[in-house]
């Protein structure tokens, strides 16, 4: 049986106090969303003035970083370089900002950022993610 690394409340703090400190150093309104291994939600933050939708947004690419496995910046490259029939997958968050969290290869959250620009979203999503010294 193998041991299985988890996101602890102390972990998810840790994450979500670095996200904020990275967005509000820049003067970036957006929602930040920790989720764990299966996309579900454990934090959310809305910050002020960032757009509603972004509360839908900043999940949805939280969730598809954490089961995909991947950063959420590889769909949407995907997309962009021509294979439109990707749209069809049963995901949801296929832009940059959701950023697995990686720990011994094992993927066990993600965090996903919504509100500016989506390499400054993947900026924040990896602020937080580097508070864990991971």
């Amino acid at each position: 049986m193998k041991t299985k690394h988890v996101l602890t409340s102390d972990d998810v703090k840790k994450i979500a106090a670095a996200a904020e400190a990275e967005a509000l150093a820049n003067k970036w309104a957006v929602t930040i969303a920790i989720v764990d291994d299966g996309g579900h939600l454990l934090n959310l933050q809305r910050l002020d003035g960032a757009a509603p939708i972004s509360s839908l947004i900043g999940p949805a690419k939280a969730r598809t970083a954490a089961l995909g496995q991947r950063e959420t910046k590889i769909y949407e490259d995907i997309v962009n370089n021509g294979r439109t029939a990707f749209l069809s997958a049963p995901l949801d968050g296929l832009l940059e900002g959701g950023v697995p969290i990686i720990v011994e290869g094992q993927t066990i959250g993600a965090v996903g950022v919504s509100g500016v620009k989506s390499t400054e979203d993947a900026q924040i999503a990896k602020a937080g993610i580097a508070a864990l010294g991971v």
